[in-house]
């Protein structure tokens, strides 16, 4: 039986209704607590979402878990941030097996149990020391752990939103897992984010508290974050390379931009990823796998939201790969409201897929405004069991919750077949077979992001800081 459909409402709607004020409602939406999405300065939700957290039972939150004891693999890997497991069963796809996950979200840690249950579980990773990490994955001191992996909480960074950096708590648990990377000292150590880290600032001063004479510190320049990040690592020794990875390109059915970096105790800087597709089958790769190869097979799908009848009125309008724009133009203005005066191409509203093409990159929501996902033909969002095919998860993979719930963990998560790219570099430098990918591959849309390149922006950036800062300085003496 389907959802009842949504209408869409504002903070003051939702804050009038619980009794609390809008700045809570702003955090309930943030946290995920109540599905929502902002629009300009504002954040809205629907009547479904709200009548979910409202109705929502009183989460079971279970206990840590120690790894059941058994003989230890050949690679070992522990696993932060872990989510549902999309980055981890990449890693055991390419044959890395997971000893431990550590994850302290309600409904992901149900899922990791319900399809995980022998491996170890722990939760705040600011909770927990290197020897009680060791403790709990079943590894003594003498053992060597071979690779952790992890995927710090991105928002932060995320060029959607504040861009607060380590001025938030979810940039400092990517502090936290540098530090554990330092303590533990694994053979490789992998680092998942969003392309916003790449020019995010470790600090950030407000536009209303800079004066005349301001100039940037070199933590708030454009990358200070990842060039922080960058030092930790290479001062405890290890090699790092890094770039941002359209995950078409290795076989995903879905354009998903993700920062991955690479970093080798050894000091040696790992290769690229290998790509095993290309965008028109150039570099005489197979083409990009596109959504219609990815739901292939399916039978008729009933597990998604809805989409209010004020939208479904043009969505009827529109064919597989339309959006917005190819509605009649004298619609524009009554689809769009006031959205149609804000800058950018807009392009994720009223957004239908392509049969023929990868898929966009999945969201947390796929029935929000700005960031709606629409089946090719029929007039729905993806269902959760098509979310679960484009980020490549087993069909038999359970997710707990709510369709909400389930919704953002996929939405969340690591592309599997991007992470098995990951374990394959690994295991591919353990056993001293080294590839490099195709001269000048277009790993994303984006040039400049491998590490080489980037440095070198960066480097101008501090030498234009450094030299504005000289230029007001002899202003500022009168010389």
């Amino acid at each position: 039986m389907q959802n009842p459909k949504p209408t869409f409402i504002t903070t003051k709607d939702v804050c009038e209704k619980l009794g609390v004020s809008e700045q809570r409602v702003r955090t309930l939406m943030r946290s995920g607590a109540i599905s929502g999405q902002q629009v300009g300065k504002q954040w809205v939700t629907n009547e479904q979402a709200l009548e979910s957290y409202l109705n929502a039972p009183k989460k079971t939150v279970l206990p840590d878990r120690h790894r059941k004891p058994g003989n230890l693999p050949k690679i070992k890997a522990l696993s932060f941030f872990s989510g549902a497991m999309g980055l981890d069963l990449g890693l055991e796809k390419a044959g890395i097996e997971i000893l431990l996950t550590c994850e302290i979200d309600k409904i992901c840690r149900q899922t990791i149990t319900a399809n995980r249950p022998d491996i170890a579980m722990l939760g705040d990773i600011w909770a927990y020391s290197a020897q009680d990490i060791r403790l709990a994955a079943g590894l003594g001191v003498n053992d060597d752990i071979d690779v952790i992996v992890g995927g710090p909480p991105c928002q932060a960074f995320s060029t959607a939103g504040a861009r607060r950096g380590f001025n938030d708590n979810r940039g400092n648990a990517l502090l936290r897992f540098i530090d554990l990377i330092t303590e533990l000292k694994p053979r490789f150590a992998v680092i998942e984010n969003v392309r916003g880290l790449l020019s995010a600032p470790m600090l950030h001063t407000p536009h209303a508290e800079r004066g005349e004479d301001w100039c940037p510190a070199p933590e708030e320049q454009p990358g200070g974050a990842l060039y922080h990040v960058l030092s930790k690592l290479e001062q405890a020794g290890y090699g790092v390379s890094f770039n941002l990875y359209n995950a078409a390109n290795f076989g995903v059915p879905q354009s998903r931009e993700r920062v991955i970096i690479l970093c080798s105790r050894d000091g040696k800087k790992l290769p690229h990823l290998i790509p095993t597709h290309a965008d028109g089958g150039k570099y005489n790769l197979p083409q990009w796998r596109s959504l219609s190869d990815a739901l292939k097979g399916m039978d008729t799908q009933t597990d998604y939201e809805n989409f209010p009848e004020s939208r479904l009125k043009f969505y009827r309008m529109l064919s597989p790969g339309q959006y917005w724009k190819h509605l009649p133009q004298h619609l524009h203005r009554e689809a769009m409201g006031a959205s149609l005066d804000s800058g950018g191409g807009k392009t994720g509203f009223y957004r239908r897929l392509d049969w023929n093409k990868p898929a966009c990159t999945l969201v947390t929501s796929p029935t929000m405004p700005a960031t709606d996902i629409c089946h090719p033909e029929e007039n729905r969002p993806l269902s959760v069991q098509e979310y679960m095919r484009v980020q490549e998860f087993p069909d038999d993979w359970v997710f707990c919750g709510s369709i909400k719930d389930k919704y953002k963990q996929i939405g969340n998560a690591v592309p599997v077949g991007l992470g098995a790219a990951v374990g394959r570099a690994i295991l591919s430098h353990i056993s001293g077979e080294e590839y490099s990918p195709p001269p000048g591959f277009p790993f994303s849309r984006y040039k400049g992001t491998d590490e080489v390149s980037w440095r070198k922006q960066f480097r101008l950036h501090e030498a234009s800081r450094i030299s504005q800062n000289s230029d007001k300085q002899l202003k500022l003496f009168g010389t």
